[in-house]
């Protein structure tokens, strides 16, 4: 049975964002080769906002008021932590495997909204939970030196954004989605001038033109899955979403010759099948403290351009 027209146009912007993402992730790989990971990190926040701050002009500044000011704060400190993890983990290792990691998130989501929200976790779940974490284990490989640094702080890359995401969910209980973006994307690039004081270095050129590519992919790429998740369910485009690994992939093999492991597709099948059935159970769970009658966000339909990414 054919697929309705608009769960493939959904799909078609899911893959393009996809796309867009692990296209981010060359261009971080080739100025990140040059550039400190802190200064990559702040020109991607920097840049991010200066591109968003038209849409904000256009929009009322007493709609910037909130009664939440500590978990905008906690969203960014989360997204600001999973960047920085995120980029120095593309930077170090194999793109696809980089890719994987931080599409760990839906893992440790359930396990940040039991210990948080009170969600509970179900048997389905917990087995979800199990197999993904096998997958992470093969990806990880733990031997008698243990597992690679780099690797680990992929890993954290995942659980920050888990934990991003949950605090959307949280914040989306009273914050409309502007506010959620306008205050990431300031304290995003606060936060990330600090660590310039022992990082700084100049760009040259070449390397300011690839950090301007790095932000406008982000950007876009979020666009094109906020565009996607608009024109269906969230819960049946999470499959679309793991195309990144497939992207990540290729462009390792063709531009570094970066080969495609045994342990990386068999890692990536129990992570995504894992991630699928969590993602699935995350999007028709109701979310909690909302007013009887209006409808529950989920995490994965709230994606804004500054997300870590």
């Amino acid at each position: 049975m054919p697929l309705p027209r608009s769960l493939l146009v959904a799909g078609f912007f899911i893959v393009l964002g996809e796309l867009l993402f692990a296209s981010m992730g060359v261009s971080i790989r080739f100025v990140s080769t040059e550039l400190p990971n802190e200064v990559v990190v702040f020109f991607r926040n920097l840049f991010g906002l200066a591109l968003l701050l038209p849409w904000f002009a256009r929009r009322e500044l007493g709609g910037l008021r909130t009664r939440v000011p500590g978990l905008h704060l906690v969203r960014a400190v989360a997204g600001v932590s999973a960047m920085y993890a995120f980029y120095f983990a593309i930077a170090h290792i194999n793109l696809a495997e980089a890719m994987l990691l931080k599409l760990t998130a839906p893992i440790f989501i359930p396990l940040i909204a039991f210990l948080w929200l009170r969600e509970d976790i179900t048997p389905l779940i917990w087995s979800a939970l199990g197999l993904g974490f096998c997958g992470v284990l093969i990806i990880l490989a733990p031997g008698v030196q243990g597992v690679a640094p780099v690797a680990i702080i992929g890993l954290l890359g995942g659980i920050f954004a888990a934990l991003a995401k949950v605090t959307i969910r949280r914040l989306a209980h009273s914050e409309p989605s502007l506010r959620i973006v306008f205050y990431f994307a300031l304290i995003a690039t606060t936060i990330s001038t600090f660590p310039l004081i022992w990082s700084w270095q100049m760009p040259t050129p070449t390397e300011f033109l690839w950090l301007v590519a790095i932000a406008a992919l982000a950007t876009l790429g979020q666009l094109a899955l906020t565009t996607g998740l608009s024109r269906a369910p969230a819960s049946r485009m999470a499959p679309f979403g793991y195309f990144s690994v497939i992207f990540g992939a290729l462009y390792g093999w063709l531009i570094w010759a970066e080969p495609v492991s045994w342990r990386l597709v068999l890692g990536s099948i129990l992570i995504v099948g894992a991630g699928l059935l969590v993602s699935r159970r995350w999007a028709q769970s109701p979310a909690q403290g909302l007013q009887r009658g209006q409808p529950a966000p989920t995490v994965s339909a709230i994606k804004t351009p500054v997300d870590p990414d």
